[in-house]
Parts: C-alpha cells; structure tokens; sequence
C-alpha cells in the first residue's frame, strides 16, 4: 500500500519491450538505497511494480501486458522522468490517502490554467470511472494524492500547489498527455456493495449470530454518508 506523497523524481534508464512485456530501470537515489530488497514495491507514476534486481541506485521491474495496456508506463523512455514511492512501512504517518497501486485507467490533459500560487489541472476521465470521483474527494494522479477540486460527468480538476509541482512530474505533463489514475478504493467497494444484492443463507451457508442491514442509498444517507 501507498500514500500518494511521491518521495523522488527518478529517471528511466531503459524500457526493453519483450512481446507481451518490458523490463523497467529506473535511478533514484532517495528511494533505492542500501535497505532496499529484492521483490518489494515501488509505485512508479502510481503503478505498484516489484523489484527484480538492485544496480548501485538503479532497481528494475517486469510490466506485464496489462499494465502496459491500462497505464502510460509504455509511453516511458530513456531519460524520462517518473514519480516514485515506496511502499508505506507500517509505523510511518499516513500523509496522503489508501493508494494500492493498482491503475484504473488513464485520463487526458485537458487544460492546464494558473491560479494564484496554484495550477488548476484538467483532467478527462471515461465515465466509468467519472462515477467514483467526487468533488473534495482524493484521486491518485500519477501516483500523486490531490484532492478533487471539482467534477462532473466527463471530467475533474486538482489544483497543484508549487511543492507538488516542483517535485513531481506533472509540470512535464502537456495538454493532451495521458496520466494514470487510480480512484478512491472505498468508493470501489462502496459500490460494489450496493451494486450486488445480499447472499440468501442456504444449507451451505455459515449460520451467523448477527443479521446485516441491507446496504442501500438510504441507509447511507441516514447515517450521514
């Protein structure tokens, strides 16, 4: 699990496309030290890879076919610049929000706009995952943990402070760039839970001491949700 609160800009030293896979490299000298042990994970621009092998201040990770199709790590060649964290140690405080490195999808710049101190981002997202992105909620933008500043059916903005822009990779991001996104994990599992109708007990069924209350809109709204 992660935080969203991107410790290093790293740098790709090579992508080497297999046929239905590639071999990362990546430098970073703040997230690759000597505690750093084979097949733990970094996230890089918010995608959880394992590591497979450890250079001086260079590890290395295998991206199957389909993390390659649901990301913009295939878009990565040498010299580029990518987000990276590792994953939160038990005992550390929780910065960010629930990040699982797990991408969703990818969205589209679609304009970027300063604002005061701040840069206002637009983001175009597919409406399968507009459903679970909220104004005032949390999103994972390239890895990056930002707040929703507002939403609607096709797309939704963040607004980026400049500690966030001098150490990530999004002021390299241009209109019409492709970011990875990774929505709020409890509104996955909010609507997993609405979306599928409690079990009937059967014969096969555990015998339980306590009866759940159906999960429902109202429900949720009664109780401040």
């Amino acid at each position: 699990m992660f935080t969203g609160i991107v410790e290093d800009l790293g740098t790709v030293e090579s992508l080497t496309r297999g046929a239905d896979f590639a071999a990362l490299a990546v430098s970073s000298d703040v997230v690759v030290t000597d505690r750093t042990l084979l097949g733990e994970s970094i996230a890089v621009n918010g995608v959880c890879l394992t590591v497979t092998s450890i250079h001086g201040t260079t590890f290395t990770a295998d991206v199957m076919h389909e993390t390659l199709r649901r990301s913009s790590l295939g878009s990565l060649c040498r010299g580029s610049h990518v987000n990276v964290e590792r994953a939160m140690p038990a005992d550390s405080r929780f910065s960010g929000h629930i990040v699982s490195g797990h991408i969703d999808g990818t969205g589209d710049v679609q304009s970027i706009v300063r604002d005061g101190i701040a840069t206002v981002y637009t983001i175009g997202a597919p409406r399968n995952l507009m459903r679970f992105i909220a104004e005032k909620g949390s999103i994972a933008v390239e890895g990056i943990s930002l707040t929703v500043t507002f939403a609607d059916e096709r797309s939704f903005g963040v607004s980026i402070i400049p500690h966030t822009s001098e150490h990530t990779v999004l002021p390299e991001r241009k209109v019409g760039d492709l970011v990875n996104l990774e929505i709020d994990p409890i509104a996955r599992y909010v609507d997993r839970l609405l979306s599928m109708p409690q079990a009937d007990t059967d014969e096969h069924s555990e015998p339980t001491s306590v009866s759940a209350p159906t999960l429902t809109r109202n429900f949720l709204l009664d109780h401040g949700f």
